[in-house]
């Protein structure tokens, strides 16, 4: 073994490959080519075939980097997220068998052929990235078979002709400007030239998503909405079938767009496939900084983007549902977000739409941007709250309840413009997305409070504190900003109402009224005092604010907030309805109820979520 590799020719040079893993700069390539340049049988002089030489390799070189700048021109126009429907992806190579896999790589180079089963991915710092192809077909599924996802994309493209590109322009005003998952102008190239190569998947995601906004565009508000429920349990198996059969990139974006979609009704399947999404995304490299590599801009672009998107759902969603987040901030490098990322892009300066080309203006893409960056900085700092109150071990978190605070007020001294308008004065919510971050920020500002709420209750508990109106101080603070929320939403217009809007913001909601019912449970000692208390009445504006938006605006976010909190506002505010039982005379004695007390204040706690 050792004579073997000691015969074996020396590492070559590494390799450049090709979305097809095919080599594009071969260098011994050339060298088979200069040698059949003269078949005379009187050589040229030694200084005429140097000179012929290297005119022959100039050519070549020409030649080559026009083939690069075609293949990356076409790519540019093609990107992943909709270009996905070959039989191979590629996954990363783990970082500790990449060394190995490389010195292999370099010594099959020379002496065979099989470098294209790998490619290797060099940054000007850093680690390499290795990727090798993995078959995405289950072995032995035929592939003339065709998938439950073509056949779901079938019928949801049934339901909305013949206004099909019309609900895919909305989506691309309202929604991916805000969060800006596909780039408009590639998209578009694509379906109009060869959509059957787009991810059935990705596409039945999208119009479940456009339907959302049905009523707020002028040429399909004229007709019939389609059935929203039914359009998202197709889109639902579509994604399913492809995580199955091939999944890749354009099977996270369909991911991302099915967890934000609206209206919630499934939590724990929205769980199942984020964690799916996070997995895939892992597999497929996203976490890696590809500023650096040899790669096309538009796939750069593309897999920021991603990132950004799953990194913001991650956060939002561990901050709703109540689990931890997938992502540590150790396992990723991804640059953040910046104005330049959307605005110096080719797909910023070329959005062509299905009909007339129109577009919003750059004042509106640059302001959604804007919208877009404050909001994924929000859930950096938003993720030092999720490590604080998941960990296990207090310490562990790195982060004490007074840092945090610091960091939120931090966050808001870096904003400027009219972004800063919008947190700090509540203003400019014209802007594209901004709504959606004054109520983000709003609740991650009420989470802080709470925060603190619970660590002056423990600090008074056990004796550390002895100033009785510091828990009183901070219960003031928190309802505070619960009142806040409900002047936000009470004040939203229709061009609020029809803007983009987390699907997470519905727990937001129900939040805030489940802490204004504690408030006015704590403070008060009476049913006849409970019915009179300002935290209920608050808690029964923000409920007839959100049945207003219901009727009027088919506003969905307030649905889950209706159906659990609805029924126990009037019980309480009805004195002779109303329990002795719920009423708490000293802070310290509120703790964890019993279950039959939640049951009994909350009879439809998730009778939302219940299949219908």
């Amino acid at each position: 073994m050792i004579s073997a590799l000691a015969r074996a020719p020396r590492p070559g040079p590494t390799l450049l490959l090709d979305e097809n893993y095919c080599v594009i700069n071969d260098p011994s390539a050339s060298y088979e080519r200069t040698s059949l340049g003269n078949n005379d049988s009187n050589p040229p002089p030694p200084a005429v075939a140097q000179q012929q030489q290297q005119q022959q390799q100039q050519e070549q070189q020409q030649q080559e980097q026009q083939q690069e700048q075609q293949q990356e021109q076409q790519q540019e126009h093609t990107p992943l997220s909709v270009d996905d429907a070959e039989h191979e992806a590629r996954r990363i190579i783990g970082p500790v068998a990449t060394t190995d896999s490389q010195v292999l790589a370099n010594y099959l180079s020379v002496a065979t052929s099989h470098t294209r089963s790998l490619r290797l991915i060099r940054s000007d710092a850093g680690k390499p990235v290795m990727f090798a192809p993995v078959q995405k077909r289950p072995v032995g599924l035929p592939a003339s078979q065709q998938s439950v996802a073509h056949f779901k994309c079938e019928i949801i493209e049934k339901l909305l002709e013949p206004h099909v590109k019309t609900a895919i322009d909305a989506y691309f005003k309202k929604d991916n400007h805000c969060l800006p998952l596909l780039d408009e102008g590639s998209f578009w190239t694509q379906y109009n030239a060869a959509k059957d190569r787009i991810s059935p998947a990705l596409l039945c995601a999208l119009y479940a998503r456009s339907v959302v906004y049905w009523r707020f565009v002028p040429e399909l508000a004229r007709h019939r909405s389609p059935d929203i429920r039914f359009i998202w349990n197709q889109a639902n198996e579509a994604i399913y079938s492809e995580l199955y059969r091939s999944p890749g990139i354009s099977t996270i974006t369909a991911i991302l767009l099915n967890v934000g979609g609206r209206p919630t009704t499934s939590p724990i399947g929205n769980s199942a496939q984020l964690g799916s999404a996070v997995s895939l995304a892992q597999s497929l490299g996203l976490n890696h900084d590809p500023s650096p590599w040899d790669i096309p801009e538009s796939e750069k672009r593309l897999r920021m983007r991603i990132w950004w998107s799953l990194l913001i759902y991650d956060r939002c969603t561990s901050m709703t549902y109540g689990t931890p987040p997938h992502l540590q901030r150790s396992t990723y490098n991804v640059p953040a977000p910046t104005i330049e990322h959307f605005t110096s892009s080719p797909g910023a300066q070329d959005r062509p739409s299905s009909h007339s080309g129109d577009g919003d203006g750059d004042g509106d893409i640059a302001g959604a941007a804007s919208v877009f960056v404050a909001l994924y900085t929000l859930t950096e700092v938003l993720d030092h709250y999720l490590q604080h109150i998941y960990a296990l071990d207090p310490e562990a978190s790195g982060s004490s309840v007074r840092s945090l605070e610091f960091r939120l007020n931090s966050w808001v001294e870096s904003l400027e413009g009219e972004v800063r308008k919008i947190i700090v004065r509540g203003t400019r919510l014209c802007l594209p997305g901004a709504a959606n971050l004054r109520l983000a920020y709003l609740s991650v500002k009420l989470l802080q409070q709470r925060i603190e709420l619970d660590f002056d209750k423990d600090r008074a508990r056990t004796g550390l504190d002895d100033d009785a109106t510091v828990v009183s101080n901070q219960y003031i603070s928190a309802r505070r900003t619960a009142e806040d929320i409900v002047h936000f939403v009470q004040e939203l217009g229709e061009q609020q109402l029809g803007d983009f809007w987390l699907s997470v913001s519905t727990f937001a909601l129900s939040s805030t009224v489940t802490f204004l019912f504690r408030c006015a449970l704590v403070t008060e000692n009476s049913p006849a005092v409970l019915a009179q208390s300002s935290s209920l009445r608050l808690a029964r504006d923000l409920i007839d604010a959100l049945r207003k938006h219901r009727d009027t605006a088919s506003w969905d976010l307030g649905d889950l907030c209706l159906a659990q909190h609805s029924e126990v506002v009037e019980r309480l505010m009805t004195p002779e309805l109303a329990n002795d039982n719920f009423f708490i005379s000293n802070y310290d004695d509120l703790g964890i109820p019993d279950a039959s007390l939640i049951s009994e204040l909350f009879p439809s706690l998730w009778d939302s979520f219940q299949p219908s």
